[in-house]
């Protein structure tokens, strides 16, 4: 079995075989710029732990592994053109440093190429990760859309927003796992929990990340905080804010969020807010009870403790990640 640092270096050194550099460089020099960039490989890596924890073979996983991690990152390059954020991991994003135009036909150019990697996976699998693929490719646009719609509604409730993250985040997390499951040969009930696993995990992974863009550290965070503020998305910070307050509060509120007033200076003030509404304990309550879901779905699964060692320990990390 492999450990999870181990699986993290075989997606590393995958990645960096998957041959971009290569005519157009316009085209494909930002592709290279984004994957070489690192990140936490999540979604690659959860996929290769299902796999082996099922009892696949790890290397019949790369493709599908690599397939997800490219249609991710691609993910990236639209959404931070939509966000108009101006970092990403620490360093300029790809539409700051080349423009607008190259990253959308750059983002295009991996969605193609995501498929033509998976499509190398094992034929008498190929089917069903198709299938899945493409549902969870479904899913993350239309939880942007849902998260785009969302800026322009002071009336959006918390299950409206469970909803959206759970396409926009957690479909893409829980369709990893499933997928690697599905290599590993897992009957439908496991493939089932480890969905519910991915599920859970990925409400609980963007809630913290709510929390970070509010409260973290930007060097430790990779990309400059306050966006969610500066950009007025609906977050769960500021919808249990919005629930929590009276009126007077909400409308405190509301208008700091449509001042133009320096980005920091918002920050601070609606931070303040946030601080008196007790939002931020709130989050951590939400993201320990997501967290403690996805355990219980990983531990009705039906294989031995030392199996699942890769995917306790992602899991672990994802939901301890520093401020």
């Amino acid at each position: 079995m492999y450990s999870l640092e181990e699986l993290q270096s075989i997606c590393d050194d995958a990645i960096g075989s998957l041959g971009y550099n290569r005519e157009p460089r316009l085209l494909y020099r930002p592709i290279e710029y984004t994957l070489e960039a690192g990140g936490k490989r999540i979604r690659p890596v959860l996929l290769l732990a299902a796999c082996q924890m099922f009892g696949g073979r790890v290397e019949d996983a790369l493709s599908a592994a690599m397939a997800v991690e490219v249609f991710h990152n691609f993910t990236l390059l639209h959404d931070d053109i939509m966000d108009n954020a101006p970092t990403r991991r620490g360093r300029d994003t790809v539409h700051k440093k080349w423009n607008s135009n190259i990253a959308i036909l750059s983002g295009d150019a991996m969605v193609i190429s995501s498929y033509d990697i998976l499509s190398s996976s094992r034929s008498d699998k190929l089917p069903e990760l198709l299938a899945d693929f493409t549902l969870l490719g479904k899913g993350v646009c239309e939880g942007q859309l849902y998260d785009m719609e969302f800026e322009n509604r002071n009336d959006v409730s918390l299950d409206e927003y469970i909803e959206m993250i759970r396409l926009k985040t957690a479909v893409l997390i829980a369709g990893a796992a499933r997928m690697g499951a599905i290599i590993g040969g897992a009957d439908e009930t496991g493939k089932d929990n480890i969905y519910r696993f991915g599920t859970d995990l990925g409400l609980a992974f963007q809630i913290q990340d709510d929390l970070l863009d509010t409260y973290g550290n930007p060097e430790t965070f990779g990309k400059e905080i306050g966006g969610d503020i500066a950009e007025g998305k609906k977050t769960f910070l500021l919808i249990t804010a919005l629930s929590a307050l009276d009126e007077s509060g909400r409308k405190k509120l509301l208008e700091e969020l449509s001042s133009d007033r320096d980005r920091n200076d918002k920050l601070q003030r609606v931070r303040a807010i946030y601080d008196a509404a007790g939002v931020r304990e709130k989050a951590q309550e939400a993201i320990e009870r997501y967290y403690a879901e996805a355990i219980r779905h990983l531990d009705a699964i039906n294989r031995p403790d030392s199996c699942k060692e890769a995917l306790m320990t992602l899991a672990d990390k994802l939901i301890k990640r520093d401020y």
